[in-house]
């Protein structure tokens, strides 16, 4: 038998529960890199079986299963039936919806801009072009860590953050070397083993993409908008 591995901050990646488990990109995920940028430059260090660290774990472990698990028989960490996710007030997506829209990325950075004003469009990018843009800018990954917890379960409500360094191109944008961040609240509704039924994000996305087209643009590339970073009229709406 293989070295069971463990990951830091994240449960249902190895062992024996695992087993079974169909891997999106057809094997477990290695978070070893972004977990180094998250313990050069987290915030806080919550103490073991705190409210704070069971929050910061059931959020990084729900982030993993979403993005990496096919099957909604391997998620340990959501209901399987009811479950739903929204974002800034929006009509909620179930479990199916959620798979349809094209990876994590293109849900988090939904907009209702006009297209001629969208500097990332979600609509346009599809799974594997979203995935292949983000690991592309951030290549040690994005970290986040839980900045301050308000209510515990059943009614969870926590401020985030989210950061990484922009150290490759996106959207024709040349990497700056800078770091890209935001803050926001989430809203976790869960049961009484802490599985989740009902997700809700708030944040302003102009936040993180404002940061990643400061760069000039690269020779041959313009984005779809034609805006560079100095003259977008809409930036704290992008």
């Amino acid at each position: 038998m293989g070295e069971i591995k463990e990951d830091k901050y994240r449960d249902h990646i190895y062992g024996e529960g695992e087993a079974n488990t169909v891997w999106k990109y057809g094997a477990p995920p290695n978070y070893d890199a972004v977990n180094k940028l998250f313990e050069e430059e987290r915030t806080h260090v919550w103490e073991k079986g705190s409210l704070e660290e069971r929050v910061q774990r059931m959020l990084k472990t729900y982030e993993m299963e979403i993005v990496h698990k096919v099957r909604i028989q391997d998620y340990k960490t959501i209901v399987a039936d009811g479950f739903t996710v929204s974002l800034n007030g929006k009509a909620p997506f179930n479990r199916e919806q959620l798979g349809k829209i094209g990876g994590s990325y293109n849900f988090f950075l939904q907009t209702s801009l006009p297209d001629e004003l969208k500097i990332y469009d979600s609509k346009k990018e599809t799974e594997e072009s979203s995935k292949k843009a983000f690991e592309t800018v951030f290549p040690r990954g994005f970290a986040i860590e839980i900045i301050r917890v308000y209510s515990g379960p059943p009614n969870i409500v926590f401020q985030f953050r989210h950061w990484s360094y922009m150290e490759g191109p996106f959207l024709g944008h040349a990497p700056t070397g800078k770091k890209a961040e935001f803050y926001g609240m989430a809203h976790f509704e869960v049961d009484d083993t802490w599985k989740v039924k009902k997700v809700e994000f708030f944040y302003d996305r102009g936040d993180l993409l404002s940061g990643l087209i400061e760069g000039p643009l690269l020779e041959g590339s313009k984005t779809e908008t034609g805006f560079s970073s100095v003259g977008c009229p809409m930036m704290k709406q992008i």
